[in-house]
């Protein structure tokens, strides 16, 4: 394997290589969401621009840019490219993805026998599985950790087929804790209101950054083997480049977990605008003034109480409580 140039801040922006598979996905992706998006528009209903936005730029653009940027030119003699790399797919991705909301996309555009048979995948028991909220973000965290501290990441290094299918391995495990919790179907369990979710993600940014502690702090070489051969004359000492793709690590997922929490945030501010906006369309439709008792005719309680006083459902608790 030749080795690359040296690694310059100019480079790192202008050195691209094509990969097939990775631009078949991200074509793919890019075609299925543009069909949604156009099926809606033909029906005269509206998708909102950011997040067709946040899907194709944050999301399909940072696919791009995690397989074909300087990032995969010069991930097979640093290490810190193959880590930033890394976590750009396990974290940033689907973050991008996820808040173009693809799943209530699907459900809105697809026909109704199809609408249907997606939303009974969503909610099948293997799914629940794997999108449980804790259980997710263990796998995110299995995930990193398998890769570099098994022989999965070296042999992944020497093997292309490999490679790939690391690269899917960590798009999917962040797609499964990242894209149920922004989703605006109800994939998760009942009790994971958007207080819990934005206790969840506080939690996932604390243990995104498990993995970069560890590879920063480890005393041994991850992939030693590799990079110690195919290391270029004009690279960093080997430890030191590792410690430099653990600190990245640690860095990006601090920094992912900010929009990540803003954006569950926003998604609660909406959600109690939306239900206060419904209380006062049922107050204006539903509450009548009562009419004075005519004379001789006595006033009864039950005729004037209020609705939300003798209702038992949730808004007419919300109500009571407020």
């Amino acid at each position: 394997m030749a080795s690359p140039p040296e690694l310059t801040v100019g480079r790192l922006l202008s050195s691209w290589q094509p990969d097939l598979p990775a631009l078949l996905l991200v074509l793919l992706l890019g075609a299925f969401y543009g069909w949604g998006v156009l099926r809606l528009r033909r029906r005269g209903e509206r998708w909102p621009v950011s997040r067709i936005a946040a899907f194709a730029v944050l999301g399909l653009g940072t696919l791009v840019v995690a397989t074909m940027s300087a990032l995969a030119v010069y991930d097979r003699v640093l290490f810190w490219p193959a880590a930033v790399q890394n976590i750009v797919l396990d974290l940033v991705a689907p973050l991008g993805l996820a808040l173009g909301d693809p799943l209530r996309l699907a459900v809105r555009a697809l026909p109704e026998r199809a609408a249907g048979r997606a939303q009974r995948a969503m909610t099948g028991r293997l799914v629940r599985l794997l999108t449980f909220p804790l259980v997710s973000t263990a796998l995110v965290l299995a995930t990193e950790l398998t890769v570099y501290f098994t022989p999965y990441f070296e042999t992944a290094l020497r093997h292309g087929w490999l490679h790939q299918l690391m690269y899917l391995h960590l798009l999917l495990a962040g797609c499964l804790f990242v894209v149920p919790v922004l989703t605006r179907e109800e994939t998760l369990p009942a009790w994971c209101t958007h207080p819990v979710r934005a206790a969840l993600v506080f939690l996932d940014g604390i243990v995104d950054a498990v993995p970069g502690i560890v590879v920063m702090t480890h005393g041994t070489l991850i992939a030693g083997a590799w990079y110690l051969h195919h290391a270029p004359p004009w690279s960093p000492d080997v430890h030191h480049d590792q410690q430099l793709g653990g600190g990245a690590m640690v860095g990006i997922a601090e920094l992912v977990a900010l929009p990540f929490l803003l954006a569950i945030l926003a998604q609660w501010a909406r959600t109690e605008r939306a239900t206060t906006a419904a209380l006062d369309r049922r107050l204006a439709t539903e509450l009548i003034p009562a009419a004075a008792p005519t004379e001789g005719q006595t006033e009864s309680p039950d005729l004037v109480r209020p609705w939300w006083e003798t209702e038992n459902s949730e808004i007419a608790r919300r109500i009571r409580q407020q």
